[in-house]
């Protein structure tokens, strides 16, 4: 991938293993809050409305358990992806109707159509494997998620 390191991309500040709410918007803002106490992001309601905005597109919902709200937005300087992961799963409206344990939000500058994709699709394409989901839904720590994230994502 093009886009910079996972750990810059991802550091562990924007990895939880608290349980996020149990609505799919109390996940969206949940994700965000993270990467806003981050100090990544530099305007809350404009990012809030930009993820929502997708969501109304389509859903993010993309199937086996994983939700990956995303945008583009001015609110962020640079790629920005926030993780979190949930015990019994939110509603998504995932089209095969299972609800996501697996957490992703990517947040990307406007101008930043290139990274966003290349993060979407290396995402979605480590995430299709079962061994890849697992580990992440077993990780003990931030580091692992980051470690798991790093070996899929390169």
């Amino acid at each position: 991938m093009d886009v910079e390191d996972i750990s810059t991309i991802t550091p562990l500040e924007l990895i939880s293993l608290e349980e996020p709410p149990a609505t799919k918007d109390g996940a969206i803002e949940f994700l965000l809050d993270l990467a806003v106490d981050a100090g990544r992001v530099s305007d809350r309601d404009a990012a809030l409305s930009a993820l929502l905005e997708r969501e109304e597109e389509a859903t993010t919902g993309v199937g086996f358990g994983i939700g990956i709200p995303h945008a583009k937005t001015d609110a962020v300087s640079k790629p920005t992806v926030a993780f979190a992961r949930s015990t019994d799963g939110i509603d998504f409206d995932a089209m095969d109707d299972k609800p996501a344990r697996l957490l992703f939000m990517i947040l990307v500058p406007a101008e930043g159509g290139e990274d966003h994709l290349q993060i979407l699709s290396a995402l979605s394409r480590s995430l299709m494997h079962e061994d890849v989901r697992e580990n992440l839904l077993d990780a003990e720590s931030e580091e692992t998620v980051q470690d798991i994230l790093a070996e899929v994502v390169a």
